[in-house]
């Protein structure tokens, strides 16, 4: 039987139920998540990629990271050519290639790789490898990547995340992650990746994959990547977390001739992870060992931490997409650092024979002026129980100077590879050197675990519906 107005008017309804303990359960419209994220970095002295070197231990690969940041330094000789007529893109496009075919070789293809125990190095820098597959990513095609300006799906990185449009935003790009244009049509090398440039770098939404030959085996794509002469940043992510990524941006800052050029400087990508803001710095800094050099690092720390002004792109207000390095919640610096051991080679070298790091890194410059506060204010790095990385004889383990009877070509062994890291809810996982031959550096990485801020989905969907329920007046 219909009630009367009068019983409909006065009976609770929904405004009756005790929702007090619903209201305390949904009092976090935030979550905490976990994710981890694996920085290397590495100063390949200007050496071009082998098709069989390596990239697994350099990577991490083992601990399965969520997003890969590969930084590298000199890709390219510093020569005048590269420095100051044209860019010379063919070694990024190799790396580039490695890193993918690192980052998603099958599981159980893992351990193909061949190994030199002797090197320590597990096979980073072997020779040894002849797989065909491996030889393919370099032909000819391969090095026009960079060149290659699809525009396919990249506004989806570049938009923002904010909350007023996640959901419309999410779902969108999950209806195109899985439409099937992303999928192989084709094995051309030069259809790995589609990038859009933009004022400062290139951006990049996954499209069709490197390697392996189909979309369901891949995990890991490319989300930007910049050179800058001899510098070049690229960051990977899962593929699951591709929709949660907003707010991407790359900048860059020349350091190297007249305080301009970019034989020397910086890189900088800047992005977020549902409500939580990430920047990723790769830098080569002044280089030189002698007194006072370690004055003009400070000062291109400086002047990278003041030019570095990332472009609005976010229409919300308050806009969550931060403008300048320090602002952003996550921060990960990396590079060539070029800070040296202010002790003399004959002193460090008697402390190298003990592995006598402690005492070693009490002289680390970067250590003394970070305690002094003229550098790197905020930012912590992890303990270094790892040998100086630099500088080795080519293909050898034997740092340059060892043979060398003139002072002017020796060099002092010295940590000048390092990450960095700023701000809460980062801790480090791990801090190692690599031992590859391939440069007169040893590369370096870090594993991270840091939190990034998600929304609550179940208390947005009781929110919508509980809201829509008092306006039709349940």
């Amino acid at each position: 039987m219909r009630k009367s107005y009068t019983e409909r008017r006065n009976s609770p309804g929904i405004e009756g139920l005790n929702l007090s303990n619903i209201d305390h359960s949904m009092a976090a419209e935030t979550e905490i998540k976990e994710f981890r994220i694996s920085v290397a970095t590495w100063n390949v002295g200007g050496k071009a990629p082998n098709p069989d070197l390596n990239l697994e231990d350099f990577l991490q690969v083992e601990g399965s990271a969520d997003i890969y940041v590969c930084g590298f330094q000199e890709i390219v000789p510093l020569n005048a050519g590269n420095i100051l007529v044209i860019e010379d893109n063919e070694p990024a496009a190799r790396w580039l290639a490695l890193i993918s075919q690192a980052l998603n070789k099958p599981l159980h293809d893992s351990t193909n790789y061949s190994s030199d125990s002797s090197h320590g190095s597990r096979g980073l820098n072997s020779n040894d490898n002849k797989d065909s597959k491996s030889h393919n990513l370099f032909h000819k095609p391969s090095l026009k990547v960079l060149s290659k300006n699809h525009r396919a799906d990249s506004s989806l990185l570049k938009i923002c995340n904010c909350q007023e449009e996640s959901q419309t935003r999410d779902r969108q790009r999950e209806r195109k992650l899985s439409d099937p244009i992303h999928k192989l049509d084709s094995a051309k090398e030069t259809d790995r990746f589609r990038p859009y440039s933009s004022a400062d770098g290139m951006l990049y939404m996954p499209d069709t994959p490197s390697f392996p030959s189909s979309l369901t085996d891949r995990t890991y794509y490319l989300i930007a990547r910049k050179q800058m002469v001899g510098i070049f940043l690229s960051v990977w992510a899962r593929k699951e977390l591709i929709p949660h990524i907003g707010h991407l941006r790359v900048n860059s800052v020349g350091r190297g001739i007249m305080g301009r050029l970019g034989n020397k400087g910086c890189i900088s990508i800047s992005m977020s992870l549902h409500q939580t803001s990430f920047c990723f710095v790769c830098s080569h800094l002044a280089s030189g060992e002698k007194e006072s050099d370690e004055l003009k690092r400070n000062a291109d720390v400086a002047e990278i931490l003041k030019s570095t002004q990332f472009p609005k792109i976010c229409k919300h207000r308050p806009c969550r997409a931060t403008e300048r390095i320090v602002d952003h919640d996550r921060i990960i610096w990396l590079g060539d650092l070029n800070y040296r051991v202010a002790l003399s080679y004959e002193e460090t070298k008697v402390l190298l024979e003990d592995k006598d790091w402690d005492t070693l890194l009490e002289k680390d410059q970067l250590n003394m002026e970070r305690e002094a506060g003229t550098v790197f204010e905020g930012f912590k790095e992890g303990r270094i129980l790892f040998a100086p990385t630099y500088k080795y004889t080519q293909n050898s383990d034997s740092y340059a100077g060892e043979n060398v009877k003139s002072k002017k070509k020796r060099r002092t062994p010295a940590w000048c590879d390092r990450i960095l890291w700023r701000g809460d809810g980062i801790e480090q996982l791990s801090y190692i050197r690599g031992e590859s031959r391939f440069s007169d550096h040893r590369p370096v990485c870090a594993v991270f675990a840091a939190q990034v801020e998600m929304r609550n989905r179940t208390n947005n969907r009781f929110r919508k519906g509980y809201s829509c329920c008092c306006k039709i007046g349940i």
